[in-house]
């Protein structure tokens, strides 16, 4: 069952209540202070058309200041406190969303734009945190101004009470006739905005390659495009503003002419005196500023009730990918390294073929073994589901003969230094994202990775050696250069598993040959998954698998395979054809 907006706020709330009460009480006061001064005027007032007094004047006048600057202070204080809030609920919601995501699997973020996400995770946050200031607090106040004040005016006079609040429905009408409007073009104003995020998010990280294919004036041409679509919607946005607040302040200022001119009738006829008349001006007065108040508060509302839905879309996505309910613990220094599958099969969302099927294996302990095949044959699959960045079914992958699904997710992938296709470097220093699985490993530990990862020599070619900046994903560095500072991290939390998966692409065959021989000499207690495309670092490794089509099609060594027809042989004499044709 949905819960509604006011459930959603309640929870947002929940943690700081104290101080949201605190802040509510506080404007309490402050509106029985602003009842209240009127009435004394107009008992002062009053007693001096009788009998003139200094001294009563005096007083008079010393109570109203006091009474004013006590309501100054408890009014920055109920402001402190409610903005305040907003301001918690704020850093608690971007910290919730931020947490939550790190929760979701990576098909997430392929499914939704980081633009998007950055903007609801910022400006979507931000309209919360007004409409649980600034709208709350206009709102409280507004109550209680109605409640505290209507009371003591009908008490003075019921007939310039009603005459003077006549115009109030009318009011009321209209911020109800124009809330659907201004909900629907804030949420038009929101999404305009994520896309033009997603538009400069997009073109930051591609800048090099709208330069390469000479795309600067399409892309200026797209940003234009969707820059006038949000212009658009914020002028729409604007417009029905401006048409709704000057309206709702002019129909306010209204109550006090009419008050004005029936007041003047009512002193004349000694139905009020002019202690009352100058009350209800008063009273009247301070209604007139949350009345006019009321549009922008409802406009903070929609803001806020749009953005609401915007954050909870992303809260209300369950990750697929988690513990089991009884799920083990695996220390570190407990894992062998020892892989299996068993008839491992696993079909992607919306796909009409496995990716992966009936796949069996298994890796001894410290064994490398090269994962080889043609393009789309499930390679990158096989190693996205070894450390569960894909939902396989139970008893399907093993680790040290347990289901993998039951390890604690956390410990599985601390078992394993897993480095993608596409090697991510921070816009931080080289030592830094060598060592960002160990932010506390030391430099010789940091030289020792890079040495292995053969980048070491190339580093201290740097003008700042491993402080050299890498920039925003690495761009400083070349192709090769990136994918060995990510083997680098990889190897530095010395995990017993690596899987490389054609993470050395860039990197030319002899290096590469080479890298792979280092981590069959270094690395003792290390299973090593080596998916690569080339053939001649592949052939160094004790085992191979062949895949194709989602199935393991050969096994073997390098001599046991290609001493058999099958596919492996054929790859390898493309890579001879290659080696001769370079």
């Amino acid at each position: 069952m949905a819960r509604s907006k006011f459930e959603i706020l309640g929870e947002y709330l929940r943690p700081h209540w104290l101080k949201m009460v605190l802040g509510i009480g506080s404007l309490l006061v402050v509106n029985f202070i602003g009842v209240y001064i009127p009435l004394l005027l107009r008992s002062g007032i009053d007693e001096l058309q009788q009998t003139f007094s200094y001294d009563r004047v005096v007083w008079v006048a010393s109570m109203v200041m006091l009474l004013a600057a006590v309501m100054w202070l408890v009014r920055m204080a109920s402001r402190i406190w409610l903005f305040g809030v907003g301001r918690m609920v704020e850093y608690d919601l971007k910290q919730q969303i931020f947490n939550h995501l790190l929760t979701l699997e990576p098909s997430y973020f392929s499914a939704n734009t980081a633009g998007d996400l950055i903007s609801r995770a910022t400006s979507d946050v931000d309209n919360i945190r007004r409409l649980l200031g600034f709208a709350v607090l206009s709102l409280a106040n507004t109550i209680f101004a109605y409640a505290l004040t209507l009371p003591v005016m009908l008490g003075i006079s019921t007939p310039l009470t009603l005459a003077a609040i006549a115009i109030y429905p009318v009011m009321f009408s209209l911020v109800h006739l124009f809330s659907n409007r201004l909900r629907q073009e804030q949420l038009d104003v929101q999404q305009r905005t994520s896309e033009l995020s997603d538009l400069i998010q997009e073109d930051m990280s591609g800048m090099s390659l709208i330069k390469i294919y000479a795309q600067e004036e399409n892309e200026r041409d797209a940003f234009r495009d969707l820059n006038r679509n949000l212009y658009g919607a914020n002028l729409t946005l604007a417009r029905t503003r401006n048409m709704l607040f000057p309206l709702l302040g002019g129909l306010a200022s209204i109550s006090l002419l009419v008050l004005l001119w029936l007041g003047a009738g009512a002193i004349a006829d000694g139905s009020i005196s002019i202690g009352d008349f100058i009350a209800l001006l008063l009273y009247v007065e301070r209604l007139v500023f949350p009345t006019a108040l009321l549009g922008f508060t409802i406009t903070a509302y929609q803001r806020g009730e749009v953005s609401i839905d915007r954050v909870e879309y992303i809260l209300s996505v369950e990750p697929q990918i988690h513990d089991a309910p009884n799920a083990m613990p695996l220390p570190q220094e407990d894992v062998r390294g020892w892989l299996s599958a068993h008839n491992l099969n696993f079909t992607y969302p919306d796909a009409k073929t496995p990716a992966l099927e009936q796949v069996e294996f298994t890796v001894k302990p410290g064994e490398t073994v090269a994962i080889v095949g043609p393009i789309g044959s499930g390679k990158s699959t096989l190693a996205n589901a070894i450390p569960r960045l894909l939902e396989i079914g139970p008893n399907q992958l093993f680790l040290d003969g347990i289901d993998i699904t039951q390890i604690r997710l956390r410990d599985l992938r601390m078992a394993i230094a897993y480095v993608p296709q596409e090697s991510f470097l921070f816009s931080t220093t080289i030592k830094n994202n060598i060592r960002y699985g160990d932010p506390v490993a030391e430099q010789d530990e940091v030289e020792i990775a890079a040495k292995q990862a053969q980048i070491h020599p190339e580093i201290l070619n740097f003008p700042q050696q491993y402080k050299t900046i890498v920039g925003e994903r690495g761009i400083t560095l070349s192709g090769g250069q990136r994918q060995r500072t990510a083997l680098s991290r990889a190897l530095l939390v010395d995990a017993p598993i690596l899987i490389l998966d054609d993470s050395l692409s860039s990197v030319d065959n002899q290096t590469a040959t080479q890298i792979l021989q280092n981590l069959k000499e270094g690395t003792r207690r290390k299973t090593v998954l080596f998916i690569t495309h080339q053939m001649a670092a592949a052939a160094i490794a004790d085992r191979i698998l062949v895949l194709d089509k989602g199935r393991i099609v050969q096994a073997g060594t390098h001599d046991e395979l290609v001493a058999q027809p099958g596919l492996y042989e054929e790859l390898w004499e493309q890579h001879k054809l290659e080696e001769v044709l370079k």
